[in-house]
């Protein structure tokens, strides 16, 4: 008889968000800026609001499962279009 195992992918919260998105805007030379994370009403979308001299809102998709790089890639690309 074999074993059969179910991974369950890590649930993302707003500290893991915060944590990556700090990164992404450090690398984006933004350096420490004030950032607030919120739920919006859709499952698995989140509101960066990121204070200091960039003052931008951003919308990202973020859900079980989701890697740090694909949330990366989400802030690099609203960063450049704003």
């Amino acid at each position: 008889m074999g074993w059969t195992h179910r991974i369950q992918p890590i649930l993302m919260d707003a500290q893991d968000l915060e944590r990556i998105a700090k990164h992404a805007l450090r690398e984006l030379g933004e350096g420490d800026v004030p950032l607030t994370i919120t739920p919006e009403s859709q499952t698995d979308r989140w509101r960066l609001q990121v204070g200091g001299s960039v003052q931008a809102t951003f919308s990202i998709r973020a859900g079980a499962g989701t890697s740090a790089q694909f949330i990366r890639d989400q802030i690099f690309d609203q960063f450049s279009g704003r």
